[in-house]
């Protein structure tokens, strides 16, 4: 009771709000791109990168950083990415470019990626820990991300709401991709050392 009255407290702010929407949006984005409503889906998703541009900015700059806070942004942004991935994974094994079927299978890696983190931070809260922040390589990602995802879903062949106006080459975008790729792999790895220092800590802390 104690966990959930500390997680609680101070949990009405802006930033808090802003995350919320985030989440809320994830299945208007979907729903709008499944419908063929892509440029209202792209829409969607620069209104869902603003709040995550400007919650943490707010909540540091006027003071409302809150524990709930620090749970919803990286949910929000964790659920964000995974659905991004998802659906172009599920509208890419509709193509009927051979090279595009293949390709796909990257999509996963993020879906992947994130499912690792999620039950990773749920044993390390169970335990006591607390989950890593996210340094430098983890900020650098997640906006690579958003920019590559942005410009496939805006540009990008087949499912590009602009893409009768300019069409980014396949072998540009699997480019993108794989380079948003490889910079999420180097995030995840630089989690590791400050996350088996915290396992290995709480472990002499119990043998003393």
């Amino acid at each position: 009771m104690d966990g959930l009255k500390k997680l609680f407290t101070g949990c009405l702010t802006i930033p808090n709000l802003l995350s919320l929407i985030r989440i809320i949006l994830i299945p208007v984005f979907g729903v709008l791109f499944y419908r063929g409503e892509m440029l209202w889906a792209v829409i969607i998703l620069v209104l869902s990168g603003l709040t995550d541009f400007f919650d943490g900015k707010i909540a540091r700059k006027f003071n409302q950083v809150s524990e709930l806070g620090k749970v919803l942004d990286p949910v929000a942004d964790k659920l964000t990415q995974m659905t991004i991935a998802i659906i172009l994974f599920l509208t890419f094994q509709k193509s009927e470019n051979p090279t595009m079927i293949w390709f796909k299978w990257v999509f996963l890696f993020f879906v992947a990626k994130e499912l690792l983190m999620v039950v990773v931070g749920a044993v390390m809260i169970a335990v006591g820990l607390k989950p890593s922040a996210a340094e430098i390589y983890g900020k650098v990602a997640t906006f690579a991300y958003y920019l590559v995802m942005g410009l496939v879903i805006t540009f990008g062949p087949e499912v590009g709401a602009l893409r009768n106006v300019f069409t980014l080459p396949d072998s540009v975008m699997m480019v993108l991709v794989i380079i948003s790729a490889i910079l999420t792999f180097v995030a995840l790895l630089s989690y590791i050392p400050g996350t088996l220092k915290q396992f290995k800590e709480k472990k002499e802390s119990k043998s003393n």
